[in-house]
């Protein structure tokens, strides 16, 4: 079992309620005892879960109650009522209940009535359609807890490997020039110090990747690395970070590679994804750095196509849980 059970319970957002979010929440609970789940409560509609979930539904309105349901009943706040929403057909209310349920779970965390927050998958397009403004839920959390967005990291994590996307959800095209060696040393800081607080890595070890092919070739396919990413580096080992880099993208994720580093720091969205889905479709989790708060997410979306069929699987759900409870665990012990 994870220990710390005195603590807060974890939150969880449900995420949009068409999507698989209610299920993999409820399939979470039931594997609660062999999974060694610590307490958590549902944030959002009871409706959309029983829609999808025939189990018991505790409707609370203290989260401090969560912990003495927990054993018996999935625990859950009701937020607004958006009305019946079907499974794998998301609306307009399905989306305000998303927002609703996230901006809760955030309220929790920092009044310390929740040990951690875990959010269910959204619908960026539905929440657009809302008038949401952020790129995704890492930089409407980041903003809710004061926290500047250069100063929140995202982190992608599996059972053998990290990795954090420099630049995430922007165009290709966009990429180079955004690189520079300012944001490549303070996401390192944050990184740095997040590895030792929330992963108890006394002395972490980070890989940097280059930008182009064979990380330029020294300079023959592209100037990034030699121009930007190399001072970066040296500037960073200045400090006394433990960094090797520039990497070539395409042969530092392979066994004997992942064996020297504790996170990859790569320069876009899919130079850091594609490796971490190949090697943990199924459990990987997206964790936020440099938060005075937990928050971890599945690494998955809406499924909106599955959703409702009883084919989602909660194991990312359940890995995301053991995460922020994990993380939670190292900072209320320190």
């Amino acid at each position: 079992m994870v220990e710390g059970h005195s603590r807060p319970p974890l939150a969880i957002s449900i995420g949009d309620p068409a999507g698989i979010g209610p299920e993999i929440i409820a399939g979470a609970w039931q594997q609660r005892n062999q999974a060694g789940l610590p307490p958590f409560l549902a944030i959002g509609d009871a409706r959309s879960i029983r829609a999808v979930w025939d189990g018991p539904i505790a409707i609370l309105s203290d989260p401090a109650m969560a912990a003495d349901a927990f054993a018996d009943a999935l625990p859950l706040i009701q937020v607004d009522d958006p009305g019946e929403i079907m499974p794998g057909k998301p609306n307009l209310a399905g989306a305000r209940c998303a927002l609703d349920s996230l901006e809760l779970g955030v309220g929790l965390c920092r009044q310390g009535m929740a040990s951690g927050l875990v959010t269910g998958p959204v619908s960026k397009a539905q929440l657009g359609a809302i008038g949401f403004v952020y790129p995704g839920q890492t930089e409407f959390v980041a903003e809710r807890c004061g926290v500047t967005a250069t100063q929140a990291v995202m982190m992608l994590a599996g059972p053998s490997l990290r990795t954090v996307p420099l630049t995430v959800h922007v165009p290709l095209a966009d990429v180079p020039r955004l690189v520079t060696a300012e944001l490549i040393i303070t996401r390192t800081r944050v990184i740095a110090r997040a590895l030792v607080r929330d992963f108890g890595i006394a002395h972490p070890r980070i890989a940097i990747a280059g930008l182009n092919p064979h990380a330029g070739e020294q300079g023959t396919l592209g100037r990034e690395e030699v121009d930007i990413i190399l001072p970066a580096i040296e500037s960073l080992r200045a400090e006394g970070h433990d960094i090797i880099g520039p990497l070539s993208a395409d042969t530092m994720f392979h066994d004997r590679a992942r064996a020297r580093y504790d996170l990859a720091l790569c320069m876009y969205h899919d130079q850091a994804l594609i490796p971490l889905k190949a090697l943990h479709f199924e459990d990987g989790v997206n964790l936020t750095l440099g938060l005075p708060i937990i928050r971890t997410s599945p690494d998955h979306g809406t499924a909106f196509d599955i959703a409702g069929t009883g084919t989602a699987t909660p194991t990312a759900m359940i890995a995301a849980i053991r995460m922020a409870a994990a993380c939670s665990a190292r900072r209320a012990a320190a």
